[in-house]
């Protein structure tokens, strides 16, 4: 092989790392709140890779929700309340958009940061490979 020829591959070798990197990263976990049941979540996925993550939340129900992402990795969705990064509240029949970035592998909680909505078991865990 000639070096050109050798630069080439190797070109084509990193824009394909970057594509697919920009494809795993590119489609948002899709989040509805207030589904199956007023107080639960149903999540698209039950694992995401780590680094940027996109949700897409939706409120299927008739109260207003939120959707928070706690940034301490945990065992069990026990917490009623967490540091993390957390949606605008969310009206009946809205969306909103939750970036979040991971750092590490790990299980991390989310849950409805309104009062009580959390203890009535609208949380969860997402594995992070």
């Amino acid at each position: 092989m000639t070096r050109y020829s050798l630069l080439v591959a190797a070109v084509l070798a990193l824009v394909a790392v970057a594509v697919a990197q920009a494809s795993r990263t590119a489609a948002p976990v899709a989040v509805t709140a207030g589904k199956p049941s007023e107080f639960k979540f149903k999540i698209g996925v039950k694992s995401v890779a780590h680094g940027l993550v996109t949700f897409k939340v939706t409120n299927s129900g008739g109260l207003p929700h939120d959707f928070k992402v706690c940034t301490a990795a945990a065992k069990t969705a026990a917490a009623l309340t967490c540091a993390g990064k957390v949606t605008a509240l969310i009206s009946p029949g809205s969306s909103a958009t939750l970036k979040v970035t991971f750092k590490k592998a790990g299980t991390y909680e989310y849950l409805c940061s309104v009062t009580g909505h959390a203890a009535a078991g609208m949380k969860g865990l997402l594995k992070v490979t």
